[in-house]
């Protein structure tokens, strides 16, 4: 990203600005209190035990689920505030690559990535499909998938066709869970380049739930980590190295977390 874009967005309020955040089901509390702020054109990736809530922190940001308490902010418009029109407007704004990729199983792939586009483009057919096979190029896949349908895919390959979608209404803003889960280690890196490269050529925001220690040292700029209900710390992975939390000591200087700086370190 240029130093003239970077100047530029210090002047925007950021994409993403979550204030006193509670989130329950009945008597359980999974967040109480909770803040965070995403920077724009960061990579920011979000941590945590089992429990903690990073889907549920990734639903309701979405709009997925109505918290308890707090403010959501997107691109600094509180979305409680908004109409049905504003947040449309909003939702085009961003793209969202779920765990499993959530593609449509009848579909091939050229109609799954343009499917967004059908929906709120209103763009003539043929663009649309244009548009579709450059976001499929995007990510790698060539014109030999474009009329295959998910259950004819490899596990990265799904992976990069939902990619392509979430891209497809060129989004500023790029939700991905658990991206490289499920992917070897050879699939997994090649997944976190093309990330990364993906998010310095479009000058992406990127808000990735990950357990994958190396793609947290690969790509991230900052780590926010889910403990005791709330963002506890937020710091790129070397500052949360020197954390005294234990959850953080322990998930970041155990034997993965010292294999994933090495290898971080090397790249």
């Amino acid at each position: 990203m240029s130093e003239d874009t970077v100047r530029d967005r210090a002047h925007l309020p950021p994409p993403i600005e979550v204030r006193g955040l509670v989130n329950a089901f009945g008597d359980r509390v999974i967040h109480e209190d909770l803040d965070l702020t995403v920077k724009a054109g960061e990579v920011l990736g979000v941590v945590g035990g089992s429990g903690t809530g990073k889907t549920v922190l990734l639903s309701s940001i979405l709009g997925l689920r109505q918290p308890t308490a707090g403010t959501i902010k997107l691109f600094g418009e509180d979305t409680a505030h908004m109409t049905r029109d504003q947040l449309d407007e909003v939702e085009k704004r961003w793209g969202v690559l779920f765990q499993h990729g959530a593609l449509f199983s009848s579909l091939t792939v050229l109609e799954n990535v343009a499917s967004p586009l059908v929906e709120h483009s209103g763009l003539p057919a043929d663009t649309i499909r244009e548009l579709a096979e450059m976001k499929i190029a995007m990510v790698g896949l060539g014109p030999e998938s474009h009329y295959l349908k998910p259950a004819e895919l490899s596990g990265g390959m799904r992976k990069r066709v939902g990619l392509a979608r979430a891209l497809s209404l060129d989004p500023e803003l790029l939700f991905l869970d658990e991206p490289t889960a499920g992917l070897d280690p050879i699939g997994a890196a090649a997944f976190d380049d093309l990330i990364l490269q993906l998010q310095r050529d479009l000058g992406l925001t990127v808000f990735m739930i990950t357990h994958d220690l190396d793609s947290l040292y690969a790509i991230c700029d900052r780590i926010a980590v889910l403990a005791d209900k709330r963002v506890v710390e937020v710091a790129p992975p070397e500052e949360l190295e020197r954390s005294d939390h234990p959850w953080i000591k322990e998930y970041f200087l155990g034997p993965r977390g010292r294999a994933a700086r090495a290898a971080g370190g090397n790249g």
